[in-house]
């Protein structure tokens, strides 16, 4: 139970651990994005500015124009100066806020040639001032009109701004989604991990209640043990009595069935006739002295090896029907007695003496679990 209790908690915590850590992930992750989203925020609002900017100095520059088509002298001229100048750097500031965007970059690439474009105007309409010549910079001026270089102008920066305006709205409402996702991820952690600590603390007081009623429980089986243990003690000393008297005739038993072992042994060995023990199979698995006496063959040289290889009856029994080809086989099957048969058993000089062979199956709680021949030899040696 202790160990139960330990393994729970230490996963409870573990569950409390990684729901802290998925935590201040998605936490950090979304402080990240909105660090970033706040630098691209401040970048976008200063392309518009930038924009505007862009916008009024090519306004700026048409006014300056126009007022020195009209006649103006070097005042008009150090306005068209400094709205190209103006309209220079502004340009350059909206090409370094886009470089990162290659969406933009054609757009902007657009807007630097009309800036190419105005640049020039300026020069050549200053040059003819200079000269004297207002109606070619009046011709100029009709010829930008003409183009619709200005519209174009402000077509083209107020379709950027439109754009940027529309990306400041799609990151806005990524900025309250991720706000949002941090706000349920946050307390839902907090709240989830309010539940796994009271499901703890459920825990650990259940596992002492159940401590405690273990305790009492222990208690009372201790006493009925020490009751029972004393009962137990007379029943075992009463019963080892037993044992010890059954130990002692079991002893006895044992001695006598092993001397009648020895005798029956002794009974077998003592015949002078040839005795194979067979089992079931056939195979020889004891022989007694006489074997080696009559056939010359040691009793390993006939262990575990077919009767047949040694003894060859030359006639079936009359009970027997005609096609039984093995009748020793058919004998231990059937479990009969096959008695006082001709056959002939070989030495060790592959000769064949005459013998009398004699079957009696051996059986263990009415099943056949070998045999015994005995082979009476027809010409006992004198």
């Amino acid at each position: 139970m202790k160990d139960k209790l330990a393994l729970r908690l230490a996963a409870l915590f573990l569950i409390i651990a990684a729901i802290l850590v998925a935590v201040a992930t998605v936490a950090v992750r979304n402080i990240s994005r909105a660090t970033a989203s706040s630098d691209w925020v401040n970048q976008t609002q200063a392309l518009i500015l930038e924009l505007g900017s862009l916008r009024a100095g090519f306004h700026a520059s048409d006014a300056a124009l126009r007022a020195l088509a009209m006649g103006g002298g070097e005042q008009e001229a150090a306005a068209c100066r400094l709205a190209l100048a103006q309209l220079a750097d502004s340009f350059e500031v909206v090409k370094a806020l886009t470089r990162s965007d290659p969406a933009q970059s054609a757009i902007v690439k657009r807007l630097g040639v009309l800036a190419a474009g105005r640049e020039t105007l300026t020069t050549e309409s200053l040059a003819a001032r200079q000269t004297g010549k207002l109606d070619q910079v009046r011709n100029l001026l009709a010829a930008d009109v003409a183009a619709g270089t200005a519209g174009e102008i402000s077509r083209t920066v107020e379709k950027l701004k439109q754009e940027q305006m529309a990306l400041l709205a799609a990151r806005d409402s990524e900025a309250f989604r991720q706000a949002q996702t941090t706000r349920w991820t946050v307390w839902g952690g907090v709240i989830l991990n309010f539940v796994l600590l009271a499901f703890t603390a459920w825990l650990v007081v259940d596992d002492l209640a159940s401590r405690r009623r273990a305790a009492a429980v222990l208690q009372a089986a201790n006493e009925q043990l020490e009751t029972r243990v004393r009962e137990r003690t007379a029943e075992l000393v009463a019963a080892n009595e037993k044992l010890q008297t059954e130990n002692l005739e079991r002893r006895w038993s044992a001695q006598a069935l092993e001397h009648q072992l020895r005798y029956n042994e002794a009974i077998v060995n003592s015949l002078s006739d040839p005795v194979f023990v067979l089992t079931k199979a056939q195979n020889i698995s004891r022989v007694n002295p006489a074997v080696a006496h009559v056939t010359g063959w040691e009793p390993p040289q006939v262990i575990n090896r077919p009767l047949l290889g040694f003894v060859r009856l030359l006639e079936s029994p009359r009970h027997f029907s005609p096609g039984i080809i093995d009748p020793v086989a058919q004998a231990l099957k059937e479990g009969r007695d096959l008695r006082d048969l001709p056959a002939v058993v070989h030495d060790r000089m592959d000769r064949e003496i005459p013998v009398r062979f004699t079957l009696f199956p051996l059986r263990d709680r009415d099943k056949v679990v070998g045999g015994v021949v005995i082979l009476r030899l027809e010409n006992p040696p004198a």
